[in-house]
């Protein structure tokens, strides 16, 4: 037994419903506007499992991005305001691409989207239909096929000299407000992931189709979480690593309900950033 799985032995834990993957025939898809007549809008449906979620606060420093596939950071931030757009662009941008670029030792690292959420109760998580919701079902971002595509897609004319290197896709994520007890993440340790527990699955916009994984249930997964985190920590998250030498790749993640929230817990604020970065062969 690994010193890690030791300590998680002795780790408090919360008992949280999480949504797998249910079993479907073809490729799952969801589209990300309202379907063709007669069509669903996601064949992707959710199977609930019970499954322990383990209090990671203690040990945090034995996480590791490449190892777990996640790492929890102290991260302050000069925003004031994450609901205007131009201040994210003009003051979060930068400073966070300084920054993992430092973490991560990497040579270049370009931020291509964000997205900012808050809980509403009752809604869903449909875009441009009022605020994003808490994504509460297993996925990771991008795809073995996908994460190589992003590069593609952003940087088109350096696309085949960068893909020669190492690439990675890492989401920073962090509460606007904290402490955060509502709707808390749950990051799954990749090492715990085997291969065929990833599904790739269909998200189908109006002018592209993109790839995400959805995930199949195995009761190997060890699921942490890093309760009432605060607005100046974040979650480095690995979405994709083009690396195959063991290595962490990929990072199931969802927003789950935590039993032991109060019932006047502020509705969670966060926002999370998606980054391509490169390290030179």
């Amino acid at each position: 037994m690994s010193l890690l799985e030791r300590k998680i032995e002795s780790l408090p834990f919360v008992l949280a419903e999480l949504n797998y993957l249910a079993p479907t025939d073809g490729k799952p898809r969801t589209y990300a506007f309202d379907p063709p007549p007669g069509e669903p809008k996601s064949t992707a449906l959710p199977e609930p499992h019970q499954v322990p979620v383990f209090d990671g606060r203690s040990i945090s420093d034995s996480f590791s991005l490449d190892r777990e596939g996640f790492a929890l950071v102290r991260h302050p931030t000069a925003v004031r305001d994450f609901y205007n757009d131009e201040e994210i662009r003009k003051v979060y941008y930068p400073a966070a691409e300084s920054f993992i670029r430092a973490t991560l030792r990497a040579d270049r690292v370009v931020i291509f989207d964000h997205t900012v959420r808050r809980r509403v109760d009752g809604a869903a998580d449909i875009r441009g239909a009022g605020p994003r919701q808490p994504a509460t079902r297993i996925h990771v971002d991008q795809t073995d096929a996908s994460g190589a595509n992003r590069v593609r897609e952003h940087l088109p004319a350096e696309a085949d000299e960068l893909l020669k290197g190492r690439v990675q896709v890492v989401n920073l994520w962090r509460p606007i407000r904290g402490p955060l007890r509502d709707s808390p993440l749950a990051l799954c340790d990749a090492a715990s992931v085997a291969a065929d527990d990833l599904v790739a699955s269909d998200l189908i916009y109006p002018n592209r189709r993109g790839e995400t994984y959805s995930v199949k249930f195995n009761s190997d997964h060890r699921w942490f979480y890093f309760p009432e985190m605060t607005a100046d920590q974040a979650l480095l998250l690995k979405c994709y690593d083009l690396a195959t030498d063991g290595r962490a790749r990929f990072a199931p993640h969802t927003a789950f309900v935590d039993p032991t929230t109060p019932k006047d817990a502020p509705p969670r604020e966060s926002i999370e950033l998606r980054t391509l970065v490169f390290h030179r062969p």
